[in-house]
């Protein structure tokens, strides 16, 4: 068994260079031993689980959609906005929502105080090696999950 405390889990910040996306995030499976980089089924674990952290009046990534990639998320503090294919929903602490492959996202931090939430998301072996591929249906570019852009393989 492998065990960890999120509290001895470095925070790390990203911001787009504008500001108007900002997120925090702690890399749980990483801290638990998952080698993301790695093709050895014994390196790296079938998911991937993230604590993240939305300042208020903030956006988490660019309205986007990951081509084989679920997410599931679940709102531990604060309150906020999901913006999907319908429109968008409130979300409150203890919510819980989820996303399959091609259906864009975004969350945005609607309160005063930090929004914060879990999310959980299966790394299919292939996934490791594209970075998982996500399509800004606003940008019509490609990015990763850093919002990064990538370059198309065509």
């Amino acid at each position: 068994m492998k065990k960890v405390n999120i509290n001895d889990i470095k925070e790390q910040a990203w911001q787009s260079p504008g500001g108007k996306y900002a997120v925090s995030f702690k890399g749980i499976s990483e801290a638990l031993g998952r080698d993301s980089s790695s093709l050895d089924l014994s390196e790296r674990h079938p998911f991937d689980l993230e604590w993240n952290r939305v300042p208020p009046g903030k956006q988490n990534f660019p309205y986007h959609a990951h081509s084989a990639q679920w997410e599931l998320y679940l709102v531990i503090s604060g309150q906020g906005r999901v913006r999907h294919k319908d429109g968008t929903t409130d979300v409150v602490a203890g919510d819980a929502f989820i996303f399959g492959p091609d259906e864009p996202h975004q969350l945005i931090n609607s309160g005063q105080e930090d929004l914060t939430y879990y999310v959980v998301a299966d790394t299919e072996p292939w996934l490791q090696i594209t970075r998982s591929a996500a399509l800004s249906p606003d940008r019509g570019a490609p990015r990763n999950r850093r919002g990064s852009m990538l370059q198309r393989n065509r």
